[in-house]
């Protein structure tokens, strides 16, 4: 209810003048995460909130679990979780309604545990599939047109990751795909639900990574736009309902992090230009909140520095 009210309330006091230009807006909530970076952070429709588990702060590599109701973050304890660890990544599993957690780094090794949450118990369940991708860090993992979990690449300590898998609620399984992204790990990742395709950028390998992949859910396509994004490695990935399209913001490029927002038209990227932005960063986690109607960035980190911000994108 009081997610409601909240959209309610910026929908009447802001004019429709001003929800026509499109803005990143800083959020003070009453209580955060304590600041880190490369955090695995996605939507979990079923408990309408934002969930974010992990990443790399001041104390070094971390485990907590926290969920964004629109207005604060709070700290779910739970009697199990995964290890301390970066660079995971994790995806909403629409047929089983649960969040899928893969891989990172726990500062000794690269990771290939697969974890469950259940927003409606609050609760993570470490998988115990039969099959599963290599262990690795900065893999991408996201949410099929089928509401299955899939997995991209990844690094796994010796190479760049080019092999695809998908989760079946209890196993991975490769899904027989025509062609395949170059590989690579820590790309930005957007579902474009409504124009029915997985848009992928840049990421880290050791062929050139600076493309843009589309999957239809039967093949990716390397694409030839005339525009492209400056980022080239640990940009925030996501489909934007307000914007209508594939966002990607930050990132760092060429060691210098970034805080240019783009957006996939389906053919090109375009820069949004906004009055105000968060500041240049890398590893910020990015979830689309349904509920609140806004894309939610968290953290971050600039010249290896972790931040702890919460800001909003909003129309």
């Amino acid at each position: 209810m009081k997610r409601f009210l909240y959209s309610l309330i910026l929908t009447l006091l802001i004019p429709a003048a001003a929800r026509a230009a499109t803005n990143w807006t800083q959020l003070f909530p009453t209580a955060s995460p304590p600041v880190r970076s490369y955090c695995a952070m996605t939507y979990d429709p079923a408990s309408k909130m934002v969930v974010l588990f992990g990443g790399f702060g001041s104390s070094g590599y971390l485990n907590d679990t926290w969920t964004f109701d629109g207005i604060t973050w709070t700290q779910v304890e739970t009697a199990t979780a995964p290890g301390p660890r970066t660079n995971a990544q994790m995806a909403y599993d629409r047929r089983t309604r649960k969040v899928v957690l893969f891989g990172g780094y726990d500062g000794t090794r690269d990771l290939g545990d697969t974890w469950l949450w259940d927003g409606r118990t609050s609760a993570w369940t470490q998988a115990t599939p039969a099959h599963s991708p290599k262990a690795v860090t900065g893999p991408m993992v996201f949410t099929d047109l089928n509401g299955r979990v899939d997995e991209f690449g990844g690094f796994s300590g010796n190479l760049y990751e080019d092999t695809m898998w998908q989760w079946d609620g209890s196993d991975w399984r490769q899904p027989h795909v025509a062609q395949l992204p170059y590989a690579r790990s820590s790309a930005a990742v957007g579902v474009d639900s409504r124009g029915k395709q997985i848009v992928l950028y840049g990421g880290l390998a050791d062929v050139n990574p600076l493309n843009t992949w589309t999957y239809d859910g039967t093949t990716w396509t390397m694409e030839s736009p005339a525009n492209l994004p400056l980022t080239v490695y640990g940009a925030s990935g996501v489909f934007d309902q307000n914007v209508d399209a594939v966002i990607v913001f930050g990132g760092g490029d060429g060691g210098v992090d970034q805080n240019t927002t783009w957006t996939w038209t389906g053919t090109n990227w375009e820069q949004l230009i906004t009055a105000q932005s968060p500041g240049p960063r890398e590893g910020a986690g990015i979830a689309f909140d349904d509920a609140l109607g806004r894309t939610i960035i968290f953290g971050g980190q600039n010249r290896e520095v972790p931040k702890s911000d919460t800001w909003e994108l909003s129309p």
